[in-house]
């Protein structure tokens, strides 16, 4: 029998090494320690005194697992490879316990250093951590509320590295600590703030994600970046590429310039240098959605940067410049990174198309690539249709091989109806615990997820109401619809979206058959990837970079019915999905979205839900649709895929000092 000692250290090893967000086996092991449901395995091990680790330790199943899983985690480790990319993000979603993400930007980091574990690709990971995270979403009556709570830095698994590091802000220097989080064989770093001897003012700077106060954010991207780089150095990473997830983390490039000024290098080498060595990924198809600032606030707080690298302040302000901007400009954080940047990149074949328009005014858009985003399979895929991979499909599903993927073709529908009934089920609890509505599990469950933002038109189907209120009508066909999504605290027009969802959801039009989940994160996520038939996305074309929320959907034997944007737009096939008409042509919006919206009607009236109930529920046709999904694109949506494509175009290259086009 394994010691209680020697046993708290193990699990702690494993609860801080958030592999078990994905490893099934750790997981069930944690779970199964006495302890309130929802709370971090690092929480819970901290409160369970001797007694109660001595009664778990009697159940000898639980020793022998321990010390095999531990076994297993320190070879995993000690296989590292060695650094070769730092990646930085302003935000991670690994789990809805660790809560230091808002949305997809988040959703995709946490998947990029997952695969990055998984691909043993020798990557860093560079953060903030964030004292309250984001704001947990409460409905009162039909009005989203905010609330924010403080996280416990030690309860979510995060290591106190002890080391800290500086950063100028203005005439201020700001200490950051570093907190680290291992994601299996990946090291993440967070920088936290909120330390004393910081000015009030700095301590709030990582509190919480994405405020709507533009020096708040300023700062919180100097930490990032110019933090993020010093932080490697003082622990001792020295990768030889960075890749910048975002323009958040724009900053780095400022500081690696003068790193090479301060070695001795002229301006022009250490800008050969930089470009030789950095990645830059956009995520946003539209320039709403990239960070400016006011030449004010970048003369205040980056006071000192022009003397360390040897250029006046109007230099630069016109390294932030695009010049469809005009002038006077704000400060452009994707102009900075795409002027210092020898690579860049959309995340999906469209975006890439879309980005290079976008920044067109620029004359190095012409060299934006794509690389499509892809999600973490064994994080999304939901416990019944995992198991029927690994017994139908053997090994290397989860990371895309293709020849896994297509033993697919033989799961019979039995099979298929039996691994998602368990996620549907799930749902049905979930809705009914969180509104009081009751699903059937039987009936045809349509699913739309993601952040309210306008162009995302959450509301479509809304705008055909006398079709909606007839569908939902329907005894002999039932359809239900389950809406979830966030509006961001500062987005008026976001949060009216949401509360037409709401107040409808609570209408007697909606026959509870409509309803909206609150609170939107990943555990909410992973039911309604479990449970629902039909993913629906209807966004303005091309105004979606790659909406990967729907690749989960279709992991987990959910139907597509998309807009033809974002991945939808490169892998979209008739034999595993749907697609919705769209009317680009019409200047007018609202005209364009009265359209649409009446196409997407159309298409859910006429083929898919009579596809789901011909021949009964997931009946041979609908059946067929899935297995053709999991065959199709099995093996170009996961996060493995992904990485590997990272590192093919781009990571070996830029390691190796091979100049990019």
């Amino acid at each position: 029998m394994v010691d209680v000692s020697t046993a708290r250290n193990a699990l702690v090893a494993l609860a801080q090494n958030h592999r078990w967000t994905w490893h099934g086996a750790t997981r069930d092991l944690l779970e199964s320690l006495p302890g309130a449901p929802g709370v971090h395995p690092a929480a819970v091990i901290a409160d369970l005194d001797d007694d109660a680790l001595v009664a778990w330790l009697a159940d000898e199943a639980h020793g022998s697992a321990l010390v095999d899983l531990s076994a297993d985690l320190e070879a995993l480790v000690s296989r590292r490879a060695a650094t070769r990319v730092a990646y930085f993000s302003p935000e991670y979603g690994l789990t809805d316990l660790l809560p230091q993400y808002s949305g997809g930007l988040g959703i995709l980091a946490g998947d990029h250093t997952k695969s990055a574990s998984d691909e043993n690709i020798g990557l860093v990971a560079i953060g903030l951590f964030y004292r309250q995270g984001f704001f947990h979403q409460e409905i009162h009556g039909d009005r989203q509320g905010e609330r924010y709570e403080a996280v416990d830095p030690a309860g979510v698994g995060a290591v106190d590295t002890r080391t800290a590091v500086e950063v100028e802000i203005g005439s201020a220097r700001v200490t950051a600590r570093i907190w680290r989080i291992d994601v299996g064989a990946t090291a993440m770093l967070l920088l936290d703030t909120d330390v004393e001897g910081n000015d009030p003012e700095f301590r709030t700077v990582t509190d919480r994600l994405y405020s709507g106060d533009r020096t708040h954010r300023l700062r919180q991207e100097l930490i990032l970046g110019v933090g993020g780089v010093r932080a490697l150095r003082a622990l001792g990473f020295e990768p030889g590429a960075f890749h910048l997830n975002e323009g958040h983390a724009c900053f780095l490039l400022l500081e690696l310039l003068a790193e090479r000024i301060a070695a001795g290098a002229t301006l022009g080498e250490a800008k050969q240098w930089v470009r030789d060595r950095t990645l830059f990924t956009t995520h946003t198809p539209v320039p709403a959605g990239i960070d400016r600032f006011d030449a004010g606030l970048i003369r205040r707080d980056l006071s000192v940067w022009p003397e360390r690298l040897g250029i006046t302040m109007e230099t630069l302000l016109r390294w932030g410049l695009l010049p469809d901007d005009g002038a006077p400009y704000p400060f452009n954080t994707a102009a900075l990174c795409l002027r210092r940047c020898g690579a860049a990149n959309g995340v999906s074949t469209l975006h890439g198309e879309t980005s290079r328009q976008l920044f067109s005014s620029m004359p190095s858009s012409g060299r934006i690539g794509s690389v499509t985003n892809g999600v973490h399979a064994r994080t999304w895929v939901a416990p019944g249709p995992a198991a029927l991979f690994d017994e139908c499909l053997g090994e290397g599903w989860d990371g895309g091989d293709e020849a896994s993927w297509a033993r697919a073709a033989d799961i019979d529908d039995a099979s298929i109806r039996a691994a998602r009934a368990p996620g549907k089920q799930a749902l049905v609890e979930r809705v009914a615990a969180a509104t009081g509505t009751d699903l059937d599990p039987e009936a045809c469950i349509i699913g739309f997820a993601r952040r309210f933002a306008t162009y995302k038109r959450a509301h479509l189907v809304l705008r055909e109401p006398e079709r909606i209120e007839a569908l939902l009508a329907d005894d002999e066909r039932p359809v239900q619809f389950v809406f979830a999504g966030k509006a961001h605290p500062a987005d008026e027009p976001g949060k009216a979206l949401l509360h037409e969802i709401v107040r409808f959801s609570h209408s007697a039009t909606a026959r509870g058959r409509f309803t909206f989940l609150p609170d939107y994160d990943i555990g909410v996520a992973l039911d309604m990837y479990a449970g629902c038939d039909v993913w629906l996305n209807n966004p303005r074309r091309p105004q979606e970079a790659c909406g990967t929320s729907g690749e989960k959907s279709a992991l987990n034997g959910g139907l597509n019915c998309s807009v033809l944007d974002g991945w939808w737009a490169e892998w979209f096939d008739a034999s595993w999905g749907f697609a919705v008409p769209t009317f680009e042509y019409l200047t007018d919006l609202a005209e364009r979205d009265a359209a649409e919206a009446a196409a997407l009607v159309d298409l859910l009236t006429a083929r898919v839900i009579p596809g789901f109930y011909d021949g009964g529920a997931h009946g041979p046709r609908w059946s067929q649709l899935v297995r053709s999904g999991w065959v199709g694109l099995g093996p170009r949506v996961t996060a493995g895929r992904m990485v590997r494509d990272y590192d093919e175009r781009y990571y070996t290259r830029l390691v190796e000092g091979h100049r990019l086009p």
